[in-house]
């Protein structure tokens, strides 16, 4: 992305079209749901945006589908860790077929993390 606004935008869109595990995650961190702690979700980070963030707690969470298997995401995607890591986040990553059969393990986890 060049400009915010372009990201900032693009942010918007993703916000529109959260995939079903995203939007399923999504109905349990809404209103300060898990923990008390307030989630944002689709938010920008630097150059990325990422699934979902509590910047009180900087916690990340990335929401992954098959794609993220291939070596080419798996490189992108530990930059992207690293970057957020050496800001200061704690970055966790489930798979998007986790969310859909086992969100009450995905929500301890993230709970463990606050």
């Amino acid at each position: 992305m060049s400009k915010p606004s372009e990201q900032l935008a693009f942010a918007r869109e993703l916000r529109k079209n959260q995939t079903e595990a995203e939007r399923f995650l999504w109905t349990r961190l809404r209103n300060q749901r898990l923990a008390g702690v307030k989630f944002r979700r689709q938010q920008p980070i630097g150059p990325y945006i990422v699934d979902f963030v509590s910047f009180e707690s900087k916690v990340v969470i990335e929401i992954d589908g098959g794609q993220h298997n291939e070596q080419d995401a798996l490189d992108r995607d530990t930059e992207r860790t690293n970057y957020l890591e050496g800001r200061g986040y704690r970055v966790l990553r489930f798979w998007n077929n986790a969310v859909l059969t086992n969100i009450g393990g995905t929500l301890e986890k993230i709970r463990e993390s606050l």
